[in-house]
């Protein structure tokens, strides 16, 4: 819901769709928690994953949104946290059905496989999802 925090963070696989997507988390009424990285030179997709789990974790965010080349690392990266529950997404509904049923916090792209338009349509279902609950409750808390 607008005016919620969520926190941004890419590697330089990433950096270009980063930029993208905060400008659409702001204009669409978004607290932007900007983790980096900002430049084009060679950086550790583990660190900027750790960096926006650690600020879902301490309450700074309440979901992050994480961009590496392929989305894979920083998706294998961010889910090695109990309370982090990220989806590696490539349209409408693979983001619509990660919160839907299994509750994602943390949007995962692949800056160097997905354009822009399809990304925001991504990172807007994913904000506008809920999560549906019920018979989906009991295997959610099983990754938490």
């Amino acid at each position: 819901m607008p005016g919620e925090s969520i926190a941004i963070a890419a590697d330089h696989g990433g950096v270009e769709l980063k930029a993208i997507l905060t400008g659409e988390l702001g204009e669409l009424g978004y607290e932007v928690l900007d983790l980096g990285t900002d430049g084009i030179d060679s950086v550790d997709y583990p660190d900027f994953a750790e960096l926006l789990t650690g600020a879902i974790r301490d309450g700074r965010a309440q979901r992050g949104v994480l961009i590496c080349g392929s989305g894979i690392g920083m998706s294998i990266a961010a889910n090695r946290h109990r309370e982090i529950r990220a989806a590696l997404v490539h349209d409408n509904l693979s983001a619509r059905l990660a919160r839907q049923h299994n509750n994602a916090n943390v949007l995962v792209m692949g800056g160097r496989f997905i354009g822009a338009e399809v990304a925001k349509d991504c990172l807007r279902a994913f904000l506008a999802t809920e999560f549906e609950g019920g018979r989906h409750d009991r295997r959610v808390a099983k990754m938490s």
